[in-house]
């Protein structure tokens, strides 16, 4: 069955040591393009954030969020740095000599001086962070899907009902086709009535032969059983046990507004010309909604 590329997904994961929340988005796109924004330090998981995400979603724009929050006090080291506090206490005492300037040189003010005391993120190990934050965005990723496949669900059963609204009117079509040249037959001997009169007799072979050539240029025959193959396949694809592909859909939509358009640019007859209307209408509505299937 069809799927949106349209959905949200949201999980929460906790290992001990830190609470990871990933939220991801998704609108519909031509191709795949995943973005993550998380905090720099965990950087080296991208990649793989991005090919766990990939497995589930195929196509769509796609966002995903991460916040990793620590829930232990030890994801950080103070550091001091010795050579700075050195350069600190070198430069203060020199400037104390040359301008004889009163006053002590303290622990607590050197170590509130620029980056003599520093936190500095705890070193963490990658795999380990890696493996904790993919649970979450997998159960996201799956989350997504889900809804993703509810909203398919929708929109196949629409797509269906519009086929088959497209049928009915090209069946109405196909009965009215047959009467057009034989209309046109009745109109142009009414025609040759009133330029000539009775008076004439005009070979009733060469109104016939007038009125071939006409159902000749008119006949939608073909482009009718193309309209109603091109139904067919885009409700096999729409119902497909396998994952159905939304571009062949699209590049099927086109073909179908290419049969309408030859149709009735072809019949040259008002009643089809308002079918036409009907159906060019559908087939624009399914388009619309067929830019949304993964």
């Amino acid at each position: 069955m069809i799927k949106s590329m349209t959905g949200f997904g949201r999980s929460e994961y906790t290992d001990g040591k830190r609470n990871i929340i990933v939220e991801i988005k998704s609108v519909n796109h031509r191709y795949s393009d995943i973005s993550v924004k998380m905090p720099r330090r965990y950087g080296f998981a991208e990649d793989k954030i991005k090919a766990a995400i990939k497995e589930k979603l195929r196509r769509g724009k796609i966002d995903a969020s991460i916040i990793v929050e620590n829930i232990t006090e030890n994801d950080v080291n103070i550091k001091l740095n010795e050579m700075l506090a050195q350069q600190y206490y070198d430069n203060l005492t020199a400037l104390k000599e040359k301008f004889n300037v009163e006053g002590d040189i303290t622990l607590s003010y050197l170590a509130s001086l620029p980056d003599v005391m520093k936190a500095i993120p705890d070193v963490e190990d990658e795999e380990e962070i890696t493996k904790a934050i993919l649970i979450p965005v997998a159960e996201a990723a799956a989350n997504l899907e889900q809804m993703r496949a509810v909203e398919g669900q929708k929109l196949a059963e629409d797509l269906i009902a519009k086929g088959e609204n497209i049928k009915s009117i090209l069946d109405k079509i196909a009965q009215r086709a047959p009467q057009v040249s034989i209309a046109y037959t009745e109109k142009l001997r009414e025609r040759i009535t009133e330029l000539i009169g009775n008076s004439v007799q005009v070979p009733e072979d060469r109104i016939l032969v007038e009125a071939a050539i006409f159902a000749d240029k008119c006949a939608i025959d073909e482009e009718i059983t193309r309209l109603n193959s091109h139904l067919i396949q885009m409700k096999e694809i729409i119902t497909a046990s396998t994952q159905p592909d939304g571009k062949k859909l699209d590049f099927l939509v086109q073909e179908m507004n290419r049969e309408a358009n030859t149709i009735g640019s072809k019949a040259n007859d008002i009643t089809i010309t308002g079918h036409m209307l009907d159906i060019k209408s559908e087939i624009e509505k399914i388009r619309e909604q067929v830019q949304n299937i993964e």
